[in-house]
Protein backbone atom coordinates (compact mmCIF):
# COMPACT_ATOMS: atom_id res chain seq x y z
CA UNK A 1 0.00 0.00 0.00
CA UNK A 2 1.33 3.44 -0.98
CA UNK A 3 0.64 6.25 1.46
CA UNK A 4 0.38 9.70 -0.14
CA UNK A 5 1.75 12.77 1.61
CA UNK A 6 -0.82 15.55 2.10
CA UNK A 7 1.30 17.73 -0.18
CA UNK A 8 0.59 15.25 -2.98
CA UNK A 9 -3.13 16.05 -2.99
CA UNK A 10 -4.54 18.15 -5.82
CA UNK A 11 -7.94 19.74 -6.28
CA UNK A 12 -8.64 19.71 -10.02
CA UNK A 13 -10.99 22.68 -9.53
CA UNK A 14 -8.06 24.83 -8.43
CA UNK A 15 -5.39 24.00 -10.97
CA UNK A 16 -4.01 21.86 -13.75
CA UNK A 17 -0.72 20.00 -13.62
CA UNK A 18 0.95 20.84 -16.93
CA UNK A 19 2.45 18.16 -19.14
CA UNK A 20 5.29 18.71 -21.63
CA UNK A 21 3.79 18.91 -25.11
CA UNK A 22 4.61 15.66 -26.91
CA UNK A 23 5.06 17.16 -30.36
CA UNK A 24 7.16 20.29 -29.88
CA UNK A 25 9.70 20.19 -32.71
CA UNK A 26 11.24 23.68 -32.47
CA UNK A 27 11.50 26.88 -30.48
CA UNK A 28 13.49 27.61 -27.32
CA UNK A 29 10.62 28.01 -24.82
CA UNK A 30 8.86 24.91 -23.57
CA UNK A 31 5.36 24.35 -24.90
CA UNK A 32 3.10 22.74 -22.29
CA UNK A 33 -0.08 20.71 -22.71
CA UNK A 34 -2.97 22.28 -20.76
CA UNK A 35 -5.59 19.84 -22.03
CA UNK A 36 -6.18 17.74 -25.12
CA UNK A 37 -6.99 20.72 -27.33
CA UNK A 38 -4.99 23.48 -25.63
CA UNK A 39 -1.29 24.22 -25.15
CA UNK A 40 0.33 27.04 -23.22
CA UNK A 41 3.61 28.92 -23.44
CA UNK A 42 5.32 31.72 -21.45
CA UNK A 43 3.63 35.04 -22.12
CA UNK A 44 5.48 37.74 -24.05
CA UNK A 45 3.46 40.97 -24.05
CA UNK A 46 4.17 41.73 -27.72
CA UNK A 47 2.83 38.32 -28.73
CA UNK A 48 -0.25 38.74 -26.53
CA UNK A 49 -0.95 42.13 -28.16
CA UNK A 50 -0.67 40.51 -31.59
CA UNK A 51 -3.23 37.80 -30.76
CA UNK A 52 -5.62 40.29 -29.16
CA UNK A 53 -5.56 42.59 -32.20
CA UNK A 54 -5.30 39.87 -34.85
CA UNK A 55 -6.73 40.84 -38.27
CA UNK A 56 -9.80 38.74 -39.05
CA UNK A 57 -8.37 37.33 -42.27
CA UNK A 58 -5.31 35.98 -40.40
CA UNK A 59 -7.31 33.94 -37.89
CA UNK A 60 -7.44 30.97 -40.27
CA UNK A 61 -3.66 30.79 -40.25
CA UNK A 62 -2.90 31.17 -36.53
CA UNK A 63 -3.75 28.98 -33.53
CA UNK A 64 -6.92 30.07 -31.77
CA UNK A 65 -6.07 32.39 -28.89
CA UNK A 66 -7.76 31.18 -25.68
CA UNK A 67 -6.54 33.72 -23.14
CA UNK A 68 -4.04 33.82 -20.29
CA UNK A 69 -3.43 31.57 -17.28
CA UNK A 70 -1.23 31.89 -14.18
CA UNK A 71 1.45 29.21 -13.75
CA UNK A 72 3.69 28.48 -10.78
CA UNK A 73 6.26 25.94 -9.63
CA UNK A 74 5.38 23.57 -6.81
CA UNK A 75 7.48 20.86 -5.20
CA UNK A 76 5.82 17.63 -4.08
CA UNK A 77 6.63 15.55 -0.99
CA UNK A 78 9.48 13.81 -2.82
CA UNK A 79 11.15 17.07 -3.82
CA UNK A 80 10.11 16.88 -7.45
CA UNK A 81 9.07 20.04 -9.28
CA UNK A 82 5.84 20.45 -11.20
CA UNK A 83 4.28 23.31 -13.15
CA UNK A 84 0.74 24.15 -12.08
CA UNK A 85 -1.68 26.27 -14.11
CA UNK A 86 -3.99 28.12 -11.74
CA UNK A 87 -7.07 29.76 -13.29
CA UNK A 88 -7.42 31.97 -10.19
CA UNK A 89 -4.42 33.43 -8.38
CA UNK A 90 -6.37 33.65 -5.13
CA UNK A 91 -6.59 29.84 -5.07
CA UNK A 92 -2.82 29.70 -4.70
CA UNK A 93 -2.61 29.66 -0.91
CA UNK A 94 -4.88 26.63 -0.58
CA UNK A 95 -3.32 24.77 -3.51
CA UNK A 96 -1.60 21.43 -2.93
CA UNK A 97 0.05 18.91 -5.22
CA UNK A 98 -2.07 16.10 -6.51
CA UNK A 99 -2.96 12.50 -5.96
CA UNK A 100 -1.17 9.73 -7.77
CA UNK A 101 -3.86 9.69 -10.43
CA UNK A 102 -3.69 13.43 -11.06
CA UNK A 103 0.09 13.17 -11.08
CA UNK A 104 -0.04 10.59 -13.86
CA UNK A 105 1.60 13.17 -16.08
CA UNK A 106 4.71 13.03 -13.97
CA UNK A 107 4.60 9.26 -13.82
CA UNK A 108 5.65 9.58 -17.44
CA UNK A 109 8.23 12.30 -17.02
CA UNK A 110 9.82 13.91 -13.98
CA UNK A 111 12.68 16.31 -13.40
CA UNK A 112 14.59 17.00 -10.20
CA UNK A 113 15.83 20.44 -9.18
CA UNK A 114 19.62 21.02 -9.45
CA UNK A 115 21.27 19.69 -6.36
CA UNK A 116 19.52 16.33 -6.62
CA UNK A 117 22.08 14.50 -8.72
CA UNK A 118 22.73 15.97 -12.17
CA UNK A 119 19.24 17.38 -12.66
CA UNK A 120 18.39 14.66 -15.14
CA UNK A 121 14.93 13.39 -15.90
CA UNK A 122 14.31 10.80 -13.19
CA UNK A 123 12.19 7.82 -12.33
CA UNK A 124 8.72 8.06 -10.81
CA UNK A 125 7.06 4.81 -11.80
CA UNK A 126 8.62 2.10 -13.92
CA UNK A 127 10.43 4.16 -16.54
CA UNK A 128 12.76 3.10 -19.30
CA UNK A 129 15.99 4.85 -20.05
CA UNK A 130 16.58 6.63 -23.35
CA UNK A 131 19.82 8.17 -24.46
CA UNK A 132 19.37 10.17 -27.63
CA UNK A 133 21.34 12.68 -29.60
CA UNK A 134 20.33 16.26 -28.87
CA UNK A 135 21.18 17.20 -32.40
CA UNK A 136 22.49 15.65 -35.57
CA UNK A 137 25.87 17.24 -34.91
CA UNK A 138 26.27 14.78 -32.05
CA UNK A 139 28.03 17.36 -29.85
CA UNK A 140 25.77 16.93 -26.85
CA UNK A 141 23.54 14.23 -25.41
CA UNK A 142 20.16 14.62 -23.83
CA UNK A 143 19.77 11.91 -21.23
CA UNK A 144 16.21 11.09 -20.31
CA UNK A 145 14.22 8.38 -18.57
CA UNK A 146 10.84 8.30 -20.23
CA UNK A 147 7.79 6.09 -19.92
CA UNK A 148 6.56 4.42 -23.10
CA UNK A 149 3.16 6.07 -23.14
CA UNK A 150 2.15 5.05 -26.66
CA UNK A 151 3.20 2.44 -29.15
CA UNK A 152 4.71 5.21 -31.29
CA UNK A 153 8.26 6.32 -30.61
CA UNK A 154 10.67 9.06 -31.71
CA UNK A 155 14.37 8.98 -32.44
CA UNK A 156 17.00 11.38 -33.67
CA UNK A 157 18.56 10.24 -36.93
CA UNK A 158 22.24 9.57 -36.43
CA UNK A 159 21.85 8.46 -32.83
CA UNK A 160 23.25 5.16 -31.55
CA UNK A 161 19.81 4.04 -30.49
CA UNK A 162 18.71 0.53 -29.59
CA UNK A 163 15.21 -0.92 -29.50
CA UNK A 164 14.94 0.15 -25.84
CA UNK A 165 15.89 3.76 -26.60
CA UNK A 166 12.72 4.93 -28.25
CA UNK A 167 10.59 7.60 -26.62
CA UNK A 168 7.08 8.95 -27.05
CA UNK A 169 8.07 12.62 -26.63
CA UNK A 170 9.89 14.67 -29.23
CA UNK A 171 13.45 14.98 -27.84
CA UNK A 172 13.65 18.70 -28.61
CA UNK A 173 10.55 19.36 -26.52
CA UNK A 174 12.07 17.43 -23.62
CA UNK A 175 15.21 19.53 -23.76
CA UNK A 176 13.21 22.79 -23.84
CA UNK A 177 11.16 21.61 -20.86
CA UNK A 178 14.22 20.73 -18.81
CA UNK A 179 15.84 24.10 -19.57
CA UNK A 180 12.67 26.00 -18.68
CA UNK A 181 12.36 24.26 -15.31
CA UNK A 182 16.02 25.07 -14.66
CA UNK A 183 15.43 28.76 -15.43
CA UNK A 184 12.25 29.04 -13.42
CA UNK A 185 13.61 27.21 -10.38
CA UNK A 186 16.81 29.26 -10.30
CA UNK A 187 15.19 32.64 -10.91
CA UNK A 188 12.00 32.36 -8.87
CA UNK A 189 10.66 30.90 -5.65
CA UNK A 190 7.83 28.41 -5.47
CA UNK A 191 4.39 30.05 -5.80
CA UNK A 192 5.78 32.92 -7.91
CA UNK A 193 3.14 33.48 -10.55
CA UNK A 194 4.09 33.40 -14.23
CA UNK A 195 1.73 34.35 -17.04
CA UNK A 196 1.24 31.85 -19.87
CA UNK A 197 -0.68 32.18 -23.14
CA UNK A 198 -3.35 29.56 -23.85
CA UNK A 199 -3.45 28.53 -27.51
CA UNK A 200 -5.12 25.92 -29.70
CA UNK A 201 -3.25 22.63 -29.97
CA UNK A 202 -3.20 22.34 -33.76
CA UNK A 203 -1.74 18.81 -33.56
CA UNK A 204 -4.66 17.44 -31.52
CA UNK A 205 -6.75 16.39 -34.51
CA UNK A 206 -4.00 14.21 -35.96
CA UNK A 207 -3.28 10.65 -34.85
CA UNK A 208 0.38 10.73 -35.93
CA UNK A 209 1.13 14.45 -36.42
CA UNK A 210 3.93 15.04 -38.89
CA UNK A 211 5.18 18.57 -38.23
CA UNK A 212 7.52 20.88 -40.11
CA UNK A 213 8.57 24.07 -38.27
CA UNK A 214 9.86 26.70 -40.71
CA UNK A 215 11.49 29.97 -39.68
CA UNK A 216 10.16 32.42 -42.25
CA UNK A 217 11.69 35.54 -43.78
CA UNK A 218 15.14 36.91 -44.52
CA UNK A 219 15.45 38.76 -41.20
CA UNK A 220 15.03 37.18 -37.74
CA UNK A 221 15.91 39.89 -35.19
CA UNK A 222 13.26 42.18 -33.74
CA UNK A 223 13.41 45.96 -33.66
CA UNK A 224 14.33 45.85 -29.97
CA UNK A 225 17.34 43.53 -30.44
CA UNK A 226 20.71 44.60 -29.05
CA UNK A 227 23.57 45.11 -31.50
CA UNK A 228 25.10 41.82 -30.34
CA UNK A 229 21.86 39.90 -30.83
CA UNK A 230 21.23 41.60 -34.16
CA UNK A 231 24.68 40.59 -35.43
CA UNK A 232 24.19 37.01 -34.20
CA UNK A 233 20.86 36.61 -35.99
CA UNK A 234 22.13 38.24 -39.17
CA UNK A 235 25.01 35.77 -39.22
CA UNK A 236 22.64 32.81 -38.81
CA UNK A 237 20.52 34.08 -41.68
CA UNK A 238 23.52 34.71 -43.94
CA UNK A 239 24.89 31.21 -43.32
CA UNK A 240 21.59 29.39 -43.87
CA UNK A 241 18.72 29.16 -46.32
CA UNK A 242 17.07 32.15 -44.59
CA UNK A 243 19.18 34.32 -46.87
CA UNK A 244 18.92 32.36 -50.12
CA UNK A 245 15.34 31.09 -49.79
CA UNK A 246 13.70 33.23 -47.09
CA UNK A 247 12.94 30.08 -45.09
CA UNK A 248 14.86 27.56 -42.99
CA UNK A 249 13.97 24.43 -41.05
CA UNK A 250 13.76 24.83 -37.26
CA UNK A 251 12.46 21.36 -36.48
CA UNK A 252 10.68 18.40 -37.99
CA UNK A 253 9.08 15.10 -37.11
CA UNK A 254 7.88 12.59 -39.70
CA UNK A 255 6.00 9.39 -39.01
CA UNK A 256 7.61 6.42 -40.75
CA UNK A 257 4.81 3.95 -41.34
CA UNK A 258 7.23 1.17 -42.25
CA UNK A 259 8.89 1.27 -38.80
CA UNK A 260 6.11 2.69 -36.63
CA UNK A 261 8.06 5.64 -35.23
CA UNK A 262 8.78 9.31 -35.80
CA UNK A 263 12.01 10.59 -37.29
CA UNK A 264 12.98 13.85 -35.54
CA UNK A 265 15.23 16.69 -36.73
CA UNK A 266 16.18 19.84 -34.82
CA UNK A 267 17.18 23.42 -35.63
CA UNK A 268 20.89 22.60 -35.89
CA UNK A 269 20.10 20.25 -38.76
CA UNK A 270 18.14 23.02 -40.48
CA UNK A 271 20.89 25.61 -40.11
CA UNK A 272 23.40 23.42 -41.94
CA UNK A 273 21.26 22.81 -45.02
CA UNK A 274 22.10 24.29 -48.41
CA UNK A 275 19.31 25.28 -50.80
CA UNK A 276 19.48 21.81 -52.37
CA UNK A 277 19.58 20.24 -48.92
CA UNK A 278 16.44 22.15 -47.95
CA UNK A 279 14.66 20.77 -51.01
CA UNK A 280 15.71 17.24 -50.07
CA UNK A 281 14.52 17.78 -46.50
CA UNK A 282 11.12 18.92 -47.73
CA UNK A 283 10.93 15.79 -49.88
CA UNK A 284 11.75 13.62 -46.84
CA UNK A 285 9.10 15.43 -44.78
CA UNK A 286 6.55 14.15 -47.28
CA UNK A 287 7.97 10.61 -47.36
CA UNK A 288 6.58 8.06 -44.90
CA UNK A 289 9.33 5.47 -45.30
CA UNK A 290 7.30 3.58 -47.88
CA UNK A 291 6.48 6.18 -50.51
CA UNK A 292 6.19 9.89 -51.19
CA UNK A 293 2.86 11.30 -49.99
CA UNK A 294 2.05 13.07 -53.26
CA UNK A 295 -1.56 13.44 -52.10
CA UNK A 296 -0.39 16.03 -49.55
CA UNK A 297 1.26 18.44 -51.96
CA UNK A 298 -1.88 20.01 -53.47
CA UNK A 299 -3.62 20.76 -50.14
CA UNK A 300 -0.40 22.24 -48.74
CA UNK A 301 -0.02 24.40 -51.84
CA UNK A 302 -3.67 25.43 -51.57
CA UNK A 303 -3.14 26.75 -48.05
CA UNK A 304 0.24 28.35 -48.76
CA UNK A 305 -1.22 30.30 -51.69
CA UNK A 306 -4.13 31.41 -49.52
CA UNK A 307 -1.71 32.48 -46.79
CA UNK A 308 0.39 34.43 -49.27
CA UNK A 309 -2.72 36.31 -50.38
CA UNK A 310 -3.47 37.21 -46.75
CA UNK A 311 0.11 38.33 -45.97
CA UNK A 312 0.18 40.51 -49.07
CA UNK A 313 -2.79 42.39 -47.62
CA UNK A 314 -1.17 43.11 -44.24
CA UNK A 315 0.50 46.50 -44.67
CA UNK A 316 3.03 47.48 -41.96
CA UNK A 317 3.25 43.94 -40.49
CA UNK A 318 6.71 42.40 -40.07
CA UNK A 319 6.75 38.83 -38.78
CA UNK A 320 10.34 38.79 -37.55
CA UNK A 321 11.46 35.44 -36.09
CA UNK A 322 8.01 33.89 -36.53
CA UNK A 323 7.55 30.33 -37.72
CA UNK A 324 5.21 28.50 -40.04
CA UNK A 325 3.93 25.05 -39.12
CA UNK A 326 2.92 22.53 -41.76
CA UNK A 327 1.10 19.59 -40.18
CA UNK A 328 -0.40 16.44 -41.65
CA UNK A 329 -1.44 13.03 -40.36
CA UNK A 330 1.06 10.20 -40.74
CA UNK A 331 -1.86 7.79 -40.86
CA UNK A 332 -3.08 7.59 -44.43
CA UNK A 333 -6.82 7.48 -44.98
CA UNK A 334 -8.64 5.89 -47.88
CA UNK A 335 -11.48 8.41 -47.60
CA UNK A 336 -9.72 11.74 -47.12
CA UNK A 337 -11.37 14.39 -45.00
CA UNK A 338 -9.93 17.83 -44.37
CA UNK A 339 -10.15 19.70 -41.10
CA UNK A 340 -13.51 21.22 -41.96
CA UNK A 341 -13.33 24.20 -39.58
CA UNK A 342 -9.94 25.32 -40.84
CA UNK A 343 -10.65 24.68 -44.52
CA UNK A 344 -14.06 26.33 -44.25
CA UNK A 345 -12.44 29.36 -42.66
CA UNK A 346 -10.04 29.69 -45.60
CA UNK A 347 -12.88 29.43 -48.11
CA UNK A 348 -15.02 31.97 -46.20
CA UNK A 349 -12.19 34.46 -46.53
CA UNK A 350 -12.37 34.32 -50.30
CA UNK A 351 -9.80 31.61 -51.00
CA UNK A 352 -11.32 29.05 -53.36
CA UNK A 353 -10.03 26.35 -55.65
CA UNK A 354 -11.25 24.64 -58.80
CA UNK A 355 -11.06 21.19 -57.22
CA UNK A 356 -13.32 19.84 -54.50
CA UNK A 357 -11.67 20.71 -51.21
CA UNK A 358 -13.38 17.93 -49.27
CA UNK A 359 -11.53 15.33 -51.35
CA UNK A 360 -8.17 16.48 -49.96
CA UNK A 361 -6.27 14.84 -47.10
CA UNK A 362 -6.13 16.58 -43.74
CA UNK A 363 -3.42 19.27 -43.69
CA UNK A 364 -2.91 22.35 -41.53
CA UNK A 365 -0.74 25.42 -42.17
CA UNK A 366 -0.38 27.84 -39.23
CA UNK A 367 1.78 30.83 -38.34
CA UNK A 368 3.19 30.79 -34.79
CA UNK A 369 5.62 32.71 -32.53
CA UNK A 370 4.88 36.43 -32.67
CA UNK A 371 7.08 37.75 -29.85
CA UNK A 372 8.94 39.98 -32.33
CA UNK A 373 6.10 40.75 -34.72
CA UNK A 374 5.58 44.48 -35.25
CA UNK A 375 2.89 46.56 -36.96
CA UNK A 376 1.66 50.14 -37.12
CA UNK A 377 -0.80 50.06 -34.21
CA UNK A 378 1.37 48.04 -31.82
CA UNK A 379 1.52 49.68 -28.41
CA UNK A 380 4.90 51.35 -27.84
CA UNK A 381 6.04 50.72 -31.41
CA UNK A 382 9.03 52.93 -32.27
CA UNK A 383 9.51 51.81 -35.88
CA UNK A 384 6.88 51.60 -38.60
CA UNK A 385 7.03 49.95 -42.02
CA UNK A 386 5.15 50.39 -45.28
CA UNK A 387 3.67 47.59 -47.33
CA UNK A 388 3.62 43.84 -46.58
CA UNK A 389 6.50 41.72 -45.26
CA UNK A 390 8.45 41.03 -48.46
CA UNK A 391 10.95 38.76 -46.70
CA UNK A 392 8.10 36.50 -45.56
CA UNK A 393 6.52 36.55 -49.02
CA UNK A 394 9.91 35.67 -50.56
CA UNK A 395 10.04 32.60 -48.31
CA UNK A 396 6.49 31.57 -49.24
CA UNK A 397 7.24 31.97 -52.95
CA UNK A 398 10.27 29.68 -52.70
CA UNK A 399 8.40 27.15 -50.57
CA UNK A 400 5.57 27.05 -53.10
CA UNK A 401 8.02 26.65 -56.00
CA UNK A 402 9.88 23.79 -54.31
CA UNK A 403 6.62 21.96 -53.59
CA UNK A 404 5.52 22.45 -57.19
CA UNK A 405 8.81 20.91 -58.33
CA UNK A 406 8.27 17.93 -56.00
CA UNK A 407 4.75 17.58 -57.36
CA UNK A 408 6.11 17.57 -60.92
CA UNK A 409 8.68 14.93 -60.02
CA UNK A 410 11.64 17.28 -60.48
Amino acid sequence: MVVQDSRDMIDPRKGVLLEPFHHQVGGHMSMMKYNEHTVCKPLVSQEQCFYESLPKEMKCFTPQYKGVVSVFLRKDSRGRLGLIASPQAEGLTSFDMGTESSLSIWSKLKWEKPGCGEGSLTRWKKLKKATINESCSGNALLRAEVHFQTEVSCYMEGSTRTSSERISYNPWGLQCHKEQLTRMSSECHENTLHRFLLLENVASKFKYPCILDLKMGTRQHGDDATEEKKARHMKKCAQSTSSSLGVRICGMQVYHADKGHFLCKDKYYGRKLSADGFKQALYHFLHNGKHLRKDLVEPILFQLRALKSVIEGQSSYRFYSSSLLIVYDGQEQVDHKVTSDHQGCIQKNGCTASYIVNSLPKVDVRMIDFAHTTYKDLRGNQTSYDGPDQGYIFGLDNLIQILQNIQAGE
